[in-house]
């Protein structure tokens, strides 16, 4: 997977994108747990990214420029103004004690999310996959940097995103193969529902999330949407390449895992 920059070598040595990474926008302004809606794979020309179905006027789209504040809405009955002469209250016969809010579980079943804590490893024990996570940014174009090629067992993990069992939608990225052969996410289309991925952070503890569902996707059709926003939950993302391969484009698609977090330990 190739996530920018110059071109990697592809299969069988070729030059091209063999290796794509999704791509992201540059998160700045936007809450870092989440990346923006239009974070879908991008050829190496980025297209400029579309303002999102439904975006009221006066707001900016994610990353834009701000613009000026909406128009007052036509037809809309102002407040009346209150009275010059207000009723008074009657007192309460008792003044009832206040009772603590308690703060609900926003999903009941599920752990409560974790603090932020850095990730150092990723496992998938269907796949026999335990391979080291290290921290990837975007590169100047807002295309996530993929792993170093030349140990293409590296998972990288969007530093600018939610941590492993951290409140939002976490992205973790891998290379489908390189010019040496399968490479550290060669397995993920095997992933089905129910299946176990576990995200070791720095401070002791493991993420544990449970496979919703594995998609493939055309680069020229991917939900940004839906891979990338936030769910109410921690969730988890693997992303690997796909499709057809072409030694000069690369590969045509991505395979995405989805996941959600089911445990801490």
């Amino acid at each position: 997977m190739h996530g920018g920059g110059a071109p990697a070598a592809g299969r069988g040595g070729s030059t091209g994108s063999g290796t794509g990474t999704a791509a992201l926008p540059d998160p700045s302004g936007i809450d870092p747990a989440l990346p923006p809606d239009d974070a879908g794979p991008r050829p190496h020309q980025p297209r400029k990214p579309a303002p999102a179905p439904g975006t009221p006027q006066g707001k900016a789209p994610p990353g834009g420029p701000p613009l000026p504040p909406p128009p007052a809405p036509r037809g809309r009955v102002p407040p009346p103004p209150p009275p010059a002469h207000p009723a008074p209250t009657p007192a309460p016969a008792s003044t009832p004690r206040a009772t603590p809010a308690t703060r609900p579980d926003p999903l009941p079943g599920l752990p409560a999310p974790c603090p932020p804590s850095r990730p150092t490893r990723l496992l998938i024990p269907y796949l026999r996959l335990d391979a080291p996570v290290i921290p990837l940014g975007l590169d100047r174009e807002h295309r996530l940097t993929a792993p170093p090629e030349d140990d293409p067992k590296l998972v990288g993990w969007y530093r600018q995103g939610a941590s492993p069992g951290e409140q939002g939608t976490a992205v973790a990225v891998g290379h489908l193969d390189t010019h040496s052969g399968p490479a550290v996410f060669a397995g993920l289309t095997e992933l089905k529902r129910g299946r176990i991925v576990k995200a070791r952070r720095a401070d002791g503890r493991t993420a544990v999330y449970t496979v919703d569902k594995v998609k493939a996707y055309q680069k020229a059709d991917f939900p940004g949407r839906e891979v990338y926003g936030a769910r109410g939950r921690p969730e988890l993302r693997l992303i690997t390449c796909g499709g057809s391969y072409d030694r000069r484009k690369g590969y045509s698609g991505n395979v995405v895992v989805f996941a959600h977090l089911t445990g801490v330990v």
